[in-house]
């Protein structure tokens, strides 16, 4: 978890160093600002969104945004923080819902999906964050410690299932939910939402080995 609580105070660091407004709405404004950054540079990509379009986005001026992020680098860098580490805290706590590892896994996913419906540009946004941006933005550490930590979770859940815990290879198995949860990301940020949420059901049904109906195929 240590690579969420280095986001965490990032973040924090990044806005005590920013002039801001004084007013009861200025992380209201922040947010709103940083959703703006991310469905636009999930639309067309971190090079092409300019702090014009964001600000357009935002339904303020130019100006007004600078008061909050010096440049487009420091606002993307702290969405992509800031989101991701949300997402990451989000599926850590629910991988502590359930009665057995399944259900820990499923909830985990469960989390995830939640996590796409409220923020539906974020996958999108991660994708082209990674591609076109993350050597400018200095965000290899962060993105690597993100997907670290996922790992560890994963681990995590798969070594304390107590009386369901697998007794098969556990590095081959973490890898195995490692990869269906990055390509479940990978989906989100290409597909229709409906395509991505069947995709989803179908991959809960795999973990809970219910993907092949078994009599129809003897």
């Amino acid at each position: 978890m240590q690579a969420i609580i280095d986001l965490e105070e990032h973040v924090t660091t990044t806005a005590n160093q920013l002039g801001r407004p004084i007013g009861a709405n200025s992380e209201e404004t922040r947010k709103r600002i940083m959703f703006a950054a991310m469905r636009l540079v999930a639309e067309v990509g971190y090079t092409r969104a300019t702090i014009r379009e964001v600000a357009r986005e935002a339904e303020m001026t130019s100006g007004t945004l600078y008061h909050y992020f010096p440049n487009k680098s420091e606002l993307v860098r702290t969405t992509f923080n800031e989101f991701a580490g949300t997402a990451v805290t989000r599926m850590a706590e629910a991988a502590l819902t359930g009665n057995t590892l399944l259900d820990n896994l499923v909830a985990v996913l469960d989390e995830a999906d939640q996590v796409m419906r409220e923020f539906p540009h974020i996958a999108a946004f991660e994708q082209a964050v990674r591609v076109e941006g993350a050597q400018h933005l200095n965000l290899q550490v962060a993105s690597n410690s993100i997907f670290t930590t996922m790992r560890g979770l994963l681990e995590q859940i798969v070594t304390s299932g107590g009386p369901h815990a697998l007794t098969t290879d556990v590095d081959g198995t973490v890898n195995v939910l490692y990869a269906l949860l990055r390509g479940l990301v990978e989906t989100a940020a290409t597909a229709s939402p409906d395509d991505y949420h069947s995709t989803l059901r179908s991959a809960k049904l795999l973990i809970r080995g219910q993907l092949f109906n078994y009599t129809e195929l003897t």
